[in-house]
């Protein structure tokens, strides 16, 4: 263990960590590698003299850049996050749409065409004529509910 304690040990894993982050980016080497550099430092200046306080400060040290690191660079350069509408009823709702086959009386299914494709359609048991225009109350299903347009 007394490898630990040479200078030159330290110098050669930041190196090794710092070229490491070439391969596997992230910044978590780059922070092992400068947690290396410190304890370098502090064994060069026979602050850190046995083995056990040597690995303690690396793993302190490292764990330490690594949660300031984190929240740096959250705060300074945060992610590209949207959330949009995730409920697709809501972006339906109102939309005009054409009646391919009539829909009703009662619960008799029609077509309708929304989006560039046709969709099994209900209406609240009125009849809604081929042809004519409706606008889409709800979805209930694989169909869409849709009133007559005035």
């Amino acid at each position: 263990m007394e490898y630990i304690l040479f200078f030159e040990t330290w110098i050669i894993l930041a190196i090794l960590f710092a070229c490491l982050e070439i391969f596997v980016p992230g910044g978590i080497l780059l922070n092992l590698g400068i947690a290396s550099l410190l304890v370098a430092i502090g064994v060069q200046q026979e602050i850190l003299d046995t083995w056990i306080i040597t690995l303690t400060t690396w793993f302190i040290l490292a764990t330490f850049l690594l949660v300031v690191v984190y929240f740096v660079t959250q705060r300074y350069f945060p992610g590209e996050t949207t959330i949009e509408n995730i409920y697709e009823e809501v972006d339906i709702y109102g939309k005009s749409v054409l009646v391919l086959e009539q829909i009703g009386p009662g619960t008799q299914p029609g077509r309708v065409e929304y989006q560039g494709t046709t969709w099994s359609a209900l209406s609240d048991g009125s009849i809604i004529e081929a042809g004519r225009h409706a606008a889409i109350v709800c979805k209930e299903n694989i169909s869409l509910v849709v009133e007559p347009t005035k």
